[in-house]
């Protein structure tokens, strides 16, 4: 005997009372492991389909989930690739969506090694990849956090000045003389190093709206770039032979929020894979119990 399971959503549609479009349904949170940029990424994946037949019961959101399941077995993801998904995802869904979206929330882990010494570690940035697919429309964007440290200029600055006021007390009281040993050996006390410039862990939250011809994903390149343009990106393992250095590198590079925004908006302006961005970014103060932020915009 064939036995006929039943499938409430292709049963008669809705009562007129109740017919209106929906612009996204389908599911969240889907678990699945994902390769992007050579890495293995697992991620948590949402995707979703509209809803434009007013008087359909719902969506087939098993047809969504089989042809993600798809995604595993690529040694890479590409654009192409999700656009692929997304057309699948409509022809699954004829004469009842439109438009098709996928969110793929994950964090791509690089090995970094250190700024001196052999070491390496490995950095986590967390990303989002978002791609929709309307009336034949393609748009992605790509979301990275990147972390980073900050000097503040002000702090380094008053610094600075009482150092120097030490020094010149110290002068003046003949604790010191003007000859090499004698600075060397007060420049090693406390009374010389009197302060110290506040640094504060930093987060530039980077957004971009991705060229839709773009065919490989440019995440690494993205970090990069964003890396070099800031200068001081957080360190995994070090020896005190790196931990110098990076003393030296936040001693070189003082920043307030405003200058490191415009540091970003410079190196990727005229980026030719980007049509716009959106970026923030936000020093996690240690003077302050509150952050210091600034964001801004490029053609969105």
């Amino acid at each position: 005997m064939n036995l006929v399971l039943p499938d409430i959503s292709a049963e008669p549609t809705l009562p007129n009372a109740y017919s209106h479009r929906l612009d996204w349904v389908g599911m969240e949170n889907i678990a699945l492991p994902v390769r992007i940029e050579n890495t293995l990424c697992p991620s948590h994946i949402n995707a979703y389909v509209s809803l434009d037949d007013p008087l359909a019961k719902g969506i087939h959101m098993s047809r969504l989930y089989t042809r993600l399941l798809e995604l595993t077995s690529l040694e890479n993801i590409n654009m192409f690739n999700l656009k692929l998904v997304l057309e699948d995802f409509l022809d699954s869904h004829q004469n009842l969506s439109q438009h098709a979206k996928i969110e793929i929330h994950s964090k791509l882990y690089i090995e970094r090694p250190a700024l001196v010494s052999k070491l390496s570690g490995w950095k986590s940035y967390p990303f989002v990849l978002s791609c929709q697919l309307s009336n034949d429309q393609f748009e992605a964007e790509l979301k990275v956090e990147i972390p980073y440290s900050s000097t503040c200029p002000c702090s380094a600055a008053l610094s600075r000045n009482i150092i120097q006021q030490r020094f010149e007390s110290a002068l003046q009281n003949q604790e010191i003389r003007l000859n090499q040993q004698d600075i060397m050996n007060w420049l090693n006390t406390t009374d010389a190093i009197a302060a110290t410039p506040h640094s504060q862990r930093s987060f530039a939250l980077l957004h971009f709206k991705l060229d839709q011809n773009l065919q490989n994903i440019p995440l690494i390149e993205f970090i990069n770039q964003a890396e070099l343009a800031l200068m001081t990106p957080v360190q995994t393992a070090v020896k005190r032979i790196d931990e110098q250095a990076f003393a030296v590198a936040n001693g070189q590079n003082l920043m307030f929020c405003e200058d490191a925004l415009r540091r970003l908006y410079s190196s990727f302006i005229h980026h030719k894979n980007i049509h716009g961005f959106k970026f923030k970014v936000t020093h996690a103060e240690s003077l302050h119990a509150h952050d210091a932020v600034a964001q801004g915009t490029w053609q969105w």
